[in-house]
């Protein structure tokens, strides 16, 4: 069985005790339990943070605030907190508190990359309002202040993103962990801030030299967002609950699988969603030159099949900016005609058998095999809309 660490509360924690009288059982209704903290957590530093200047708290912790607290499935929290039962924690305790903080802590992390990825990409919405960087600069137009307003945008939303992830990070240490479940995660919580920002870096390098491997596009969405989405918040449950080396790993071989389905049906979305699937306008994606792996199959599918028309049609669309709705409508026609949607829809397919296949071999503590099933299922289906 494997040892159900207990949590040392910090004298005047508040947070921490909060989680007791939230009145939501986490088991039930995790978002619900997360969202809850994240509004209280917020609201304490925003308290904070007015006693310094009551224009960055209205401006910067608003904004962050909005992001942070609109919208969102609160998927990493789930799947940290059901990799901590599934190993043996605790529903219910100092222990389940605290984990409960860490894995609020995701969602911050989740609000600086949303913030900084918006702003690299250019992109002018976000769960179906202005991005960070617009909504700033929209409000130094209306105050009539000097200077650009873009560049003011641009600014301030990575004072925005860089708070988030400073908030991430305190809220991480405060979390009232035991010692011993602090010095068992804090190894991967360190490697999954700097794999993110790695993945991130190689996302905007490969706009720039214009990667089409199908491979390298895999590696990329893996760091980019497949590792901190599910591997990592499931590694960092299994390590506070004092799972051994083999169970971690099992759980690791899940998330690596369903982490790339993730990010797999998110580019299909980011070519063939829109606004009221995504939140984001269609085709982004095109737009910002991201080297995905579904533009990378249909590159590869057109030189196979001599379809150099194709090709460079495909290429001179990647990064076009300015690219109009009835060009992005002929490149979905391309990417179908070429068999890339239906292969990246087969590698989705086996990804997520391969999960959910790991996962079983695991033998979690129920009902934690199940939830987690559900949970792999829920990231590489397509959402409706």
């Amino acid at each position: 069985m494997p040892h159900r660490p207990s949590a040392r509360v910090p004298e005047g924690n508040q947070d921490v005790r909060d989680v007791r009288t939230l009145g939501i059982d986490p088991d039930h209704d995790t978002a619900a339990a997360i969202d809850a903290l994240l509004t209280r957590h917020i609201s304490a530093r925003r308290e904070e943070a007015a006693r310094s200047s009551g224009r960055f708290a209205e401006d910067v912790v608003g904004l962050l605030s909005d992001v942070a607290l609109r919208g969102g499935r609160r998927t990493r929290p789930a799947f940290l907190w059901w990799g901590w039962r599934g190993c043996g924690g605790e529903a219910r305790g100092a222990a389940a508190d605290a984990v409960l903080k860490v894995a609020t802590a995701l969602e911050l992390i989740q609000a600086c990359a949303l913030i900084h990825d918006d702003l690299m990409d250019g992109s002018l919405l976000r769960r179906g309002a202005p991005s960070v960087h617009v909504a700033f600069a929209d409000r130094h137009r209306a105050a009539g202040l000097r200077g650009d307003a873009e560049t003011f945008g641009v600014s301030a939303a990575i004072l925005a993103g860089d708070l988030a992830l400073v908030w991430a990070e305190d809220l991480f240490e405060n979390a009232g962990l035991e010692s011993r479940a602090r010095r068992a995660v804090g190894p991967a919580w360190q490697a999954m801030r700097t794999e993110t920002i790695a993945g991130q870096y190689l996302d905007l390098y490969g706009q720039g030299t214009g990667i089409d491997s199908p491979e390298e596009s895999l590696r990329i969405a893996y760091l980019k967002s497949g590792l901190y989405t599910v591997e990592r918040p499931l590694h960092l449950g299994a390590a506070m609950a004092g799972a051994d080396p083999g169970l971690i790993a099992a759980l690791r071989r899940a998330g690596r699988s369903a982490g790339v389905a993730f990010q797999l049906r998110d580019d299909l979305l980011g070519v063939f969603g829109g606004p009221a699937r995504t939140g984001k306008p269609a085709g982004d994606d095109i737009r910002d030159g991201a080297s995905t792996y579904l533009m990378a199959i249909a590159l590869q599918r057109a030189r196979a099949h001599g379809r150099h028309d194709a090709e460079d049609r495909l290429r001179a669309a990647l990064g076009d900016a300015e690219l109009p709705a009835d060009e992005l409508a002929e490149i979905r026609e391309l990417l179908t005609g070429l068999g890339a949607v239906a292969a990246v829809e087969a590698r989705i397919g086996r990804l997520t058998a391969s999960a959910l296949t790991a996962l079983d071999q695991a033998r979690l503590e129920p009902p934690a095999g199940q939830r987690l099933s559900a949970l792999v299922r829920d990231v590489a289906a397509p959402r409706p809309g």
